[in-house]
């Protein structure tokens, strides 16, 4: 089976369910400081996490590891504050199946009744915590990547039936078609026209663990695609993926304001638009500041998005954050400023409201 790990020979400590660090013929002597500085750094590399196998045995898992969908499997991962790191859809749906339970020497993982969709990345690590901060020890770690293998589900199951894929000129983007066993022969396909997309391991790759990888996408790749995989059987088609090429300069929300009306009546309804267009995939967070906000003056904010085809195969998000004053009086005369935020910056965008 492809990357299944060697058992471990390291015994057991009597009552206890933990792997101890062997030291072969060991004098008595106190070791030289040179020899005990490598035993220590070396057990500072050692990964935390194991298996629990058959009648108590304990092994240490490799990089990857393959177990038939139906198995149930328990990781242990040593420590007294432990944090796991597990395929997010199993909090997604709460899934009953699995249970994490901290114990004082370590934390136990257990998943029951695996299928195909478990497939994916197993991580633990130690929290350091120092009253209420805490931070993860990058040297007491451990990870492996699960295959739950199924023939009669070569990919792993998603919830929809179609995703998006946004294509960014000056980052890889991922066509993320997994398989649940790792020998699986994958192919990517163009629906129109009809084709198979090279896979030429360079600019274009495939990971068994992320799906196909496009290196330097740019606007020919867009398109609807699908993925075919095949393993000792009737070839499997995946999910389709919708490829839309985006480009969109990087940079604090491009953000415009408009109002209508600019010279309002007292009792009139006045609304105040900010607009962002920027990345499909880049959220954008609004904040207001406008004349009756210090008398807890009554507005009505609303915030919403939709994705916007713009031609030539180019996809732009639009944001839009409205303020309504639904009966305008002398006090909510003067400025109204929109400030849109995303993750590179934040731009304030102002315009005035006059009483006729």
């Amino acid at each position: 089976v492809i990357g299944q790990p060697t058992k471990s020979k390291r015994p057991k400590e009597p009552g206890e369910n933990k792997i101890k660090p062997v030291n072969k013929k060991v004098k008595p002597k106190t070791p030289k400081t040179k020899e005990r500085e490598s035993v220590d750094s070396s057990l500072k590399s050692q990964s935390i996490l194991t298996q629990v196998m058959d009648k108590g045995h304990f092994q240490k898992l490799a990089a990857t590891l393959s177990l038939a969908a139906g198995q149930s499997i328990e990781l242990r991962c040593k420590g007294s504050n432990v944090t796991w790191n597990y395929p997010s859809y199993l909090d997604t749906f709460k899934d009953s199946r699995l249970s994490i339970k901290q114990l004082d020497r370590y934390s136990q993982l257990v998943l029951a009744n695996s299928t195909a969709a478990d497939t994916g990345e197993y991580s633990c690590w130690l929290q350091l915590c120092t009253g209420n901060k805490c931070r993860k020890d990058e040297t007491k770690t451990g990870s492996t990547y699960i295959f739950f293998t199924d023939k009669e589900e070569l990919f792993v199951p998603t919830p929809s039936y179609f995703e998006i894929v946004y294509l960014n000129p000056d980052k890889p983007a991922v066509v993320p078609c997994r398989v649940t066993t790792p020998s699986a022969k994958v192919t990517l396909h163009r629906e129109f026209p009809a084709e198979e997309i090279e896979t030429d391991g360079t600019d274009t790759i495939y990971d068994a663990k992320k799906g196909f990888i496009f290196q330097h996408p740019t606007s020919d790749h867009k398109g609807i695609v699908y993925c075919k995989a095949e393993s000792q059987g009737a070839p499997q088609i995946s999910i389709k993926y919708h490829l839309l090429y985006v480009e969109v300069p990087k940079g604090p929300p491009s953000a415009s304001i408009a109002v209508l009306p600019s010279r309002a009546g007292v009792s009139d309804r006045v609304h105040v638009v900010c607009t962002v267009l920027g990345e499909p995939d880049v959220d954008v967070n609004f904040r207001w500041q406008y004349p009756g906000q210090e008398s807890e003056r009554p507005v009505i904010i609303q915030n919403f998005w939709r994705l916007i085809n713009r031609g030539i195969g180019h996809t732009t998000r639009i944001s839009k954050s409205v303020l309504l004053v639904e009966d305008f009086e002398d006090i909510d005369v003067g400025n109204y400023v929109c400030i849109a935020q995303n993750l590179q910056g934040e731009t304030a965008v102002a315009t005035k409201v006059e009483l006729k």
